[in-house]
């Protein structure tokens, strides 16, 4: 192993903003302490959380780093006291609290995972987060079984393109909406059963035609706002409705009689401030259950465009428009 530097690039926020904010500056290269391990980074995902940590809305939680960056790809440099997963050297991704935009990033040992030879770096730096979301949310907290339908919305972001394939390898019906033919294509190569195009369809009508007039049993939600209505109309009878995010509003005006009517489940999550023990549960779960996709190529994220870290404003541009198809990824 080469010696560690004292000092590290990494990409901080200067004060709350635009992409403009996102600036280089030097840190010292941090040192990992019991149950963790230190990644140098070669690849770090891009996810929505970074750009509202980044506009002021969604600060890290006690202790973790105050740059953004929620997943990386890269080789374990060092150990800290009692780390036994990963040895130095190993391949590893990992959900991070934080700091993902630097180049070494300290990482739980418990939650990294070794990167299979069927995926490059680049690949394996836009999976864990989005991975995780979809394992706890979809199947996790929406128990999503076999020849059910699921309905994403946002069927070609990081997380939809990954909620589609991993459905259909379990056997799901998927319905996405989307919000260009271009997208709606994107997702239909990945498996998607229906791309709706929510300008010019009305999706509650859509997916009841779908589905013989059954409706979706499981929904996965970023937008909210009057969708949350219109969720509760597309679903099935004892249909699960997991909020993953507020693309719209997270609040809006209800008639909640159809819960009630069709016995409906309305969940939702975030990963950040889950416990260490919580999210190296999902890892574990992930490990048995989703490895084997990934390992054979069944499963992979789909890339839309990768930017250095210095031009990691570029990339926070590029999510902020939604003309992105698939993963946004940070290269050092």
């Amino acid at each position: 192993m080469e010696k560690l530097p004292a000092q590290m690039t990494v990409v901080g926020i200067s004060k709350p903003g635009g992409p403009e904010v996102l600036l280089p500056e030097t840190r010292p290269v941090p040192v990992p302490r019991e149950g963790e391990i230190l990644i140098k980074v070669m690849a770090a995902g891009v996810n929505r959380p970074d750009v509202s940590q980044r506009m002021g809305h969604y600060p890290p939680p006690p202790g973790a780093s105050d740059l953004p960056g929620l997943e990386v790809a890269g080789e374990v440099v060092a150990l800290g006291a009692n780390s036994k997963k990963h040895k130095l050297g190993d391949k590893v991704m990992s959900l991070v609290a934080g700091g993902g935009y630097a180049q070494y990033c300290i990482a739980q040992d418990a939650q990294a995972m070794a990167v299979p030879p069927s995926l490059s770096i680049k690949e394996a730096g836009a999976i864990p987060e989005t991975l995780m979301t979809v394992w706890h949310n979809v199947f996790e907290r929406g128990a999503l079984k076999k020849a059910e339908t699921l309905l994403i919305h946002g069927g070609s972001s990081g997380i939809g393109t990954m909620a589609i394939q991993l459905a259909k390898a379990f056997g799901a019906r998927v319905i996405v909406t989307v919000g260009s033919k271009e997208k709606a294509d994107a997702c239909t190569r990945l498996g998607a059963d229906r791309a709706i195009n929510y300008k010019a369809e009305d999706f509650v009508a859509e997916v009841k035609a779908a589905t013989e007039g059954s409706g979706a049993n499981v929904i996965l939600d970023m937008v909210g706002g009057d969708y949350i209505e219109r969720n509760y109309e597309a679903a099935a009878v004892d249909g699960r409705i997991v909020q993953i995010a507020f693309l719209g509003s997270p609040k809006a005006t209800v008639n909640f009689t159809k819960l009630m009517v069709k016995r409906l489940t309305h969940t939702g999550s975030t990963l950040r401030p889950r416990s260490n023990a919580d999210k190296a549960a999902m890892v574990a779960a992930i490990e048995a259950k989703v490895m084997p996709l990934l390992r054979e190529g069944k499963v992979k994220p789909l890339m839309d465009s990768s930017f250095p870290l210095e031009k990691a404003a570029d990339a926070h541009r590029r999510i902020e428009t939604s003309e992105h198809i698939g993963k946004i990824v940070l290269l050092l």
